[in-house]
């Protein structure tokens, strides 16, 4: 696995100047991965915030081959590029190692590219798909996703005196992946650069489909201070909102175990989108959070033996 002095010295494939928010999380994700990419790349990006933010015709934030494909397609898309590589390469013209990585956020993900994801997954194509996940539709006014936590507030699930946020608990894209029998799956944290690092490097030396999973705080989404977004990436593994993990061939790893779970309270409170729960009369809503943040985490406990 690299260190910082090794990731420093490699070429930039994600560069500055793109037009991200200040504080923007998904970014650091996207320059994570591609930093921790030590092969030449292909990436294919579905539609979304960073997409939109990094290729304002006529600049680029790419240094890469770079492919924007639909909201839904992405790993379609990048399926046929990895198809293609490997007739070229059998044909003899093509002789470079060459790695693949599709990027979608979360709604281009668990929602409308579900289906292509799948059957990438299922063919077994030779790609590596992020996930980076701000839990909504952060680039189309902040819609809710099935990323999207209960009890937050989105311009879709509003807060009033009848509502009081989304009212399912997200899906849990990760294990559904798993479900799919691929070689690597995991989720990572944009906080822990070294965990990230090190599950991007073992995705890519893994021949077949692999799924990677980061957590990537908005801070327009999610209403918080800009500076403040590592801390809330971090207190979301702390609390066992977001367990950071790694499956391989069916072997589950819990990558990061808190000496003291945080009650979930302590995460939701860093952020507008849940400001109403922090009211008396929806204390209820916050035990219903917790309890499930605990069922979930026991869950894994015991997928992995622990």
């Amino acid at each position: 696995m690299a260190n910082l002095k090794e990731l420093s010295q490699r070429t930039v494939k994600f560069t500055a100047g793109h037009r991200a928010c200040a504080g923007c999380l998904p970014a650091v994700a996207l320059r994570q991965v591609t930093l921790s990419a030590d092969y030449p790349i292909v990436v294919g990006f579905a539609t979304g915030c960073m997409e939109v933010v990094s290729t304002i015709f006529p600049y680029t934030a790419w240094n890469v081959p770079y492919i924007h494909v639909a909201f839904e397609n992405v790993a379609a898309v990048m399926s046929g590029v990895e198809s293609a590589y490997k007739a070229l390469k059998k044909k003899g013209k093509i002789n470079e190692e060459i790695k693949f990585i599709a990027f979608g956020g979360d709604g281009g993900t668990y929602d409308i590219g579900f289906q292509a994801l799948s059957g990438m997954a299922e063919r077994g194509h030779d790609v590596l798909y992020i996930c980076y996940n701000n839990e909504a539709y952060m680039n189309t006014g902040i819609q809710r996703s099935s990323a999207t936590p209960f009890g937050a507030q989105t311009s879709t699930t509003p807060v009033g005196s009848v509502e009081f946020g989304k009212k399912q608990f997200p899906k849990d894209l990760t294990q559904i992946m798993v479900a799919h029998g691929i070689p690597y799956v995991a989720q990572a944290s944009v906080h822990n650069w070294k965990d990230l690092n090190m599950k991007v490097e073992k995705a890519l030396k893994i021949k077949g489909p692999k799924f990677i999973n980061i957590l990537a705080p908005c801070t327009l989404g999610w209403r918080y201070p800009a500076e403040k977004g590592i801390e809330i990436a971090k207190l979301a593994v702390e609390t066992c909102v977001w367990p950071i993990y790694e499956v391989e061939n069916g072997k589950y790893k819990i990558n990061y175990k808190p000496r003291e779970k945080k009650p979930v309270i302590e995460w939701l409170k860093t952020q507008g989108r849940f400001a109403h729960l922090l009211k008396p009369e929806y204390q209820h809503l916050v035990e219903e959070i917790q309890k499930e943040v605990d069922r979930r985490w026991a869950h894994l406990l015991e997928l992995a033996g622990t």
